[in-house]
């Protein structure tokens, strides 16, 4: 007689504060190493050029010297807020200044370095270009080695990160409702 295959507990999307879904993060097992938590905050900054819009991304490069094309986003400093870090670190990264629209939600995630674990929630928000010309040249900690406008249909195309493509995902929905 076969046994049932016990299957995997199902993930649920957590609702965002506009009323998308953005799926939890992945845990990985129970680890030796010390845990750190880290707390970003960034998102998605719009504009309209050519009847079209666009969103400013940045490119890093990662670890293993690859580039990876991703939404601005960095720690809040001193007593910043969420939004608050939000707008500076998106200016920082891209030189556009921007006015927040509406939340988009936060996605976790988990990575290995030095030693030990970190557990890092992202707070992403929409926002609307209000000035600035694309640089990378404003980031303190020269993270971004480059800086683009991309067509919002592209988008997804262009990150490299799945959560980072649902957060552009929910963007495009939310857009009509507060533009």
């Amino acid at each position: 007689m076969a046994h049932p295959v016990p299957s995997a507990p199902k993930r649920t999307p957590l609702p965002s504060a506009i009323g998308g879904h953005v799926a939890p993060g992945v845990h990985p097992p129970v680890s030796q190493l010390p845990t750190v938590e880290e707390i970003s905050a960034g998102g998605v900054v719009v504009e309209r050029a050519d009847g079209e819009l666009r969103v400013a991304i940045i490119a890093r490069l990662n670890r293993g010297g690859r580039l990876e094309w991703c939404l601005p986003k960095g720690h809040p400093e001193n007593h910043e807020n969420h939004q608050e870090a939000a707008v500076r670190e998106i200016e920082e990264e891209t030189g556009i200044s921007g006015k927040i629209l509406a939340p988009l939600g936060s996605i976790d995630y988990w990575f290995t370095v030095s030693g030990h674990r970190v557990h890092k929630t992202v707070h992403h928000f929409l926002l609307r270009a209000t000035g600035g010309e694309l640089t990378i040249e404003n980031d303190p900690d020269h993270e971004a080695v480059d800086v683009a406008w991309v067509k919002l249909a592209d988008l997804p195309k262009r990150l490299s990160f799945p959560n980072e493509r649902r957060i552009a995902d929910l963007a495009r929905e939310v857009l009509p409702q507060v533009l």
